[in-house]
């Protein structure tokens, strides 16, 4: 039973670490496409 309970923890940890890099990248792509929005509609504008 202790066994399972630690493998199920270490999983719960991994997953978590995944989580979050997948947050992060969320994140990362969302400022680039308002970056890349402002230039364009800057651009349009001119």
């Amino acid at each position: 039973m202790k066994k399972g309970n630690a493998k199920r923890e270490a999983y719960a940890k991994k997953q978590e670490e995944k989580g979050k890099k997948v947050v992060a990248w969320i994140f990362g792509g969302l400022i680039i496409l308002a970056v890349i929005y402002l230039i364009w509609t800057f651009a349009m504008m001119a």
